[in-house]
């Protein structure tokens, strides 16, 4: 008896703590011409042609990555002057059906307790079958260059995949990006993140 109790407090302290936080881990790439002692500035965004076409998206990206530019020390130049940086950056997400660890036997060779998915049972029949949830893989990149000649000064992207895929997920992807700006480091690397639920 008291070792259910244990476990019973034990299971409540895990999922009371997997609650309030989620983990999101990024693999970030990194690369760096930044001048030592130069410090970042105000800058303003610039898009391709294509982000130019979809401008009601690339708004919605570029809003995601505004907090981790102006953590990092940027400013968003007002209107009408000169900035010293362009930033341009970029989100592309993909979204699958199912994950690669999602039980391939949807007839219940298995629980799915482990598998992220989820059983649903037949009205008609009274059979179980497995559900797998959606898993998403998203990128984010970041390109800095000097606004006057052009030459590209830092280059960072990430990309995390899970079963999240809303916004704050895309902004926690920008912030891991320019975690160790303007710095060079390892690269691939993973930073992890947490971020309410």
């Amino acid at each position: 008896m008291r070792w259910t109790m244990w476990w019973a407090m034990a299971a409540v302290l895990l999922l009371g703590g997997c609650a309030g936080m989620r983990l999101i881990e990024s693999d970030v790439n990194s690369h760096s011409q930044w001048p030592s002692g130069r410090a970042p500035g105000s800058f303003h965004f610039e898009r391709l042609p294509s982000q130019q076409a979809q401008a009601a998206r690339q708004d919605a990206v570029e809003a995601a990555a505004l907090p981790a530019l102006q953590k990092a020390g940027f400013t968003l130049a007002a209107p009408g002057t000169t900035p010293e940086y362009a930033i341009q950056v970029a989100s592309r997400l993909t979204r699958y059906d199912r994950a690669p660890w999602d039980d391939p036997y949807p007839w219940g060779w298995n629980t799915g307790l482990f598998y992220g998915g989820r059983y649903h049972r037949g009205a008609s029949l009274g059979l179980s079958f497995y559900a797998p949830q959606p898993y998403y893989v998203q990128d984010v990149s970041v390109l800095i260059r000097d606004a006057r000649t052009q030459r590209v000064l830092y280059e960072t992207s990430a990309r995390h995949d899970g079963r999240w895929a809303d916004e704050a997920v895309r902004g926690t992807l920008f912030e891991a990006a320019m975690k160790d700006f303007p710095q060079p480091a390892i690269s691939p690397r993973r930073v992890r993140i947490e971020i309410p639920r």
